[in-house]
This record gives structure tokens, sequence and C-alpha cells, in this order.
């Protein structure tokens, strides 16, 4: 069996957060949440996580400086980050790339391509990828 992929998942809305959780754990990922930028930069410090996923609006620190600090970080830097925001206009998303992602997405979002997304990262060498996924566990 393959190591799980490990996601720190920094999202300020509780129910949002829980409903990723849900999505990412039922994709067979380990997933850890922190609900403000503060609290999102201490776990990653002490995490050993495959990728990151930012909300852009958060408490304390918005997402874009949160992840310029990353990728600034020589030891944080080779940590794929992906966006999940309400923000979505062309402007945000731009700034999400420039900042270091290598995604972006908009919410709402449709489960099942939320979930393709992380799987596609994975194929691509950004991340483990997990065991294989029933269709129906995305759904």
């Amino acid at each position: 069996m393959k190591r799980k992929m490990r996601i720190l998942l920094i999202e300020d809305d509780m129910p949002v957060a829980m409903m990723m959780v849900h999505l990412l754990t039922r994709a067979g990922c380990e997933v850890t949440t922190a609900s403000d930028a503060v609290q999102g930069m201490e776990r990653v410090q002490s995490g050993d996580f495959d990728l990151i996923t930012l909300d852009v609006d958060l408490p304390w620190m918005n997402g874009i400086e949160v992840c310029r600090r990353l990728k600034s970080d020589g030891r944080l830097a080779h940590i794929p980050v992906v966006f999940v925001s309400a923000r979505s206009s062309e402007a945000d998303v731009r700034r999400g790339f420039e900042a270091g992602a290598i995604d972006y997405i908009t919410k709402p979002f449709d489960s099942a391509d939320f979930v393709s997304r992380f799987i596609s990262h994975a194929r691509n060498g950004s991340a483990p990828m997990p065991d294989p996924i029933p269709m129906e566990a995305i759904a």
C-alpha cells in the first residue's frame, strides 16, 4: 500500500473546510487543517506535507502572502500549493500563480473536479499518488 498524500488545508470557513476534508479523506489523502494563516504557518513548519491547499481570504494574513512566504523558505518551497478561493477574477487567479501556486480552484467547485485535480497533481509528480479511487467515492 502506498503512503497517503499528506495535505495541509488552510481554510477559515469551517463548513467548506469540513467538506474538503471529507472529499480528500474519501479519496485516500491524509488531511491536517488550519483555520487561519498563523496556524497554517505553524503547522507547515512542524509537518511533512506533500501539498498545501490555501484560501486567499484568511484571518491575520492573506493566502497570497502565505504562499509567497512558503515559496521564499528553502525548507518549504518544494511543497506544491493549490489555492481554493471564492475570488475568481483573472487578476486574483494571476496573483495566485505569480505567488507560486500550481493550481487555482474557484468556489463553489464540483466535488469530482476538485478531487480529480488533486489526483492529477499527484500523477504529474507534484505529490505522491494515492491508491486508486473508486469513482463512487468522489460522487
